[in-house]
């Protein structure tokens, strides 16, 4: 009987205080998340995976120089495992690849994963990306692997008479991860020369946190199995793979197909299953890993990863921004929240164009980049027309606001409500910044920011792969709220919490610094760029 008595009792759930989920959904608290979002972080909590983070242990960088800065010195410090997800690496990096020969030269253990963009990183001449990676690969055949994904899209009588660049309108691998060892940097910004000089971005800095990072190095290793390796034809021929009819061979590199059984234009739904597979997988892990830590009594912020694929039928973006303005229109907070959002390729995805306008109570402020401010001002031929496109979407945009009547109304661009668009400029700079920022109030910093890869436009929400990050920080304690638990103590919010999210503000107070009022509406765009426009549709 006592021994029936005492299974009984270890078998017997644990009561778990009031304000934390149930361990089935999500063993996180949500008491000191401010009320405007609470419900849309526990619903959230229950579909992605969600890491608990110190906030001492995140950084805001807030230029070029520091980004640079920033990964050289992660390159030198790096111990065993050095892993980076971009589109390309520039022609002119030397002192980056240099960094990294040196490194793995010094560290006899250290390992190198890069995962980058196909089309993008073989455009023809001797600046590829490719060509300038021979020589990591010859010295280092056992320590350095390089993948190139190449969007399935681009298939057929297409794939062989699309030129080069212009292929890249099919999709493009567009994840940016910055990993060493245990750290990892989340940005929107290439490995190029005008990313660490003066081309606007956003970079947020993860130290010491073993499963971020490993989530990341996982997520490059899980793309890297649909991915070409590429190779030089030089190599050994034990480290040289069994030809494989997939695979292409070019005069001093091969880009080796890893499996026959599926081909290179048809794995949509091998990705597709990948992808949900390795989401699930994280977010059952770490659930596992939070209930152990359930009865933290120091709040921490939640970073959830969202995954955007939209040519294999994942749409975590989409629905993560359907679930956040549903339950923001449904919410009783007495101030207005303020959403602050921007795109260096701005072009609102209509679905997130329609949430906008249909949420009254929330005001929304969009920086777009200026017409000189986009990467592809002055550029030859075709690409020179697309700032004058993303204009006509902005034009578009603003006209959709006013039939909505949503036009900001206020006596300044920082003190109004409704909907309002400013544009980035600064003498000599382009911008490639991209987020969001939500703050309870006009007067409150942001609790939440959405950051990484995406544009959040159409060409993010169906052809490129993209990677983002929701990041959510707890609020000041409400001492006298009803959501308090029973018998128990707020605890003490250390400084960097509140700091982080101030640290957020100057971010947004940074970028809107350089904003100018919109002139779209006196630009004239042409004919012919309109009619460019309709024919390449979402690939803007």
């Amino acid at each position: 009987m006592w021994r029936f008595l005492w299974t009984c009792a270890k078998r017997a759930p644990k009561r778990q205080p009031s304000y934390i989920l149930p361990c089935p959904k999500r063993c996180i608290s949500t008491t000191y998340i401010d009320p405007s979002i609470r419900e849309f972080t526990s619903a959230l909590a229950s579909k992605q995976p969600v890491f608990q983070l110190p906030p001492s242990s995140v950084r805001i960088l807030t230029e070029p120089s520091q980004f640079y800065a920033t990964l050289l010195d992660m390159i030198n410090k790096a111990e065993r495992r050095i892993f980076f997800s971009s589109l390309y690496i520039g022609s002119e990096e030397k002192e980056l690849v240099s960094a990294l020969s040196r490194r793995l030269r010094d560290k006899p253990d250290l390992k190198l994963q890069l995962l980058l963009d196909l089309n993008r990183s073989t455009r023809p001449g001797p600046g590829s990306t490719a060509k300038i990676l021979l020589p990591l690969l010859r010295e280092f055949p056992s320590r350095v692997s390089v993948s190139m994904f190449r969007s399935p899209s681009l298939r057929g009588i297409l794939a062989r008479i699309i030129p080069p660049r212009f292929n890249e309108g099919w999709g493009t691998w567009h994840a940016k991860i910055y990993g060493v060892d245990d750290d990892v940097m989340i940005s929107g910004a290439n490995l190029n020369n005008s990313y660490f000089t003066n081309r606007q971005d956003r970079y947020l800095y993860f130290s010491a946190q073993n499963q971020l990072a490993q989530y990341c190095h996982d997520f490059m290793e899980t793309v890297a199995t649909f991915s070409y390796r590429l190779l030089p034809t030089s190599a050994t021929p034990s480290t040289i793979p069994s030809p494989d009819p997939h695979s292409y061979t070019y005069d001093d590199y091969i880009l080796h197909w890893p499996n026959s059984d599926t081909h290179p234009h048809y794995f949509n739904s091998v990705a597709e299953s990948a992808f949900s597979q390795f989401q699930k997988l994280y977010r059952d892990r770490l659930k596992q890993s939070t209930s152990n830590d359930t009865l933290s009594a120091t709040p921490k912020a939640l970073l959830i990863p969202i995954i955007q694929a939209g040519q294999f039928n994942i749409r975590e973006e989409e629905s993560t921004f359907r679930l956040l303005f549903r339950h923001l229109t449904r919410s009783s907070a007495p101030k207005r929240p303020l959403l602050d959002l921007t795109s260096g390729y701005f072009s609102l995805y209509t679905p997130y164009q329609d949430l906008v306008l249909k949420a009254p109570n929330v005001d929304c402020r969009i920086v777009a980049a200026s017409p000189k401010a986009n990467g592809f001002y002055g550029s030859k031929g075709i690409s020179g027309r697309i700032p004058e496109g993303y204009t006509l979407y902005e034009k578009r945009f603003m006209k959709a606001v006013s039939k909505a009547g949503r036009l900001w109304r206020g006596p300044s661009p920082s003190d109004g409500q409704g909907v309002s668009l400013t544009e980035w400029e600064k003498p000599g700079w382009t911008y490639h910044a991209k987020g969001i920022w939500l703050s309870p109030s006009s007067s409150t910093p942001p609790v939440l920011t959405l950051f990484g890869s995406t544009n959040l436009n159409s060409r993010s929400a169906h052809i490129d792969t993209e990677l983002s990050f929701l990041m959510i920080i707890p609020s000041e304690p409400q001492t006298s709220s009803a959501d308090q638990p029973s018998g128990s103590e707020a605890p003490a919010f250390d400084s960097p919490l509140l700091s982080l999210r101030h640290d957020l503000a100057r971010e947004i107070d940074g970028i809107r610094s350089n904003a100018v009022e919109w002139k779209g509406r006196h630009r004239n765009v042409r004919w012919t760029t309109k009619l460019i426009v309709w024919l390449v549709k979402g690939m803007l």
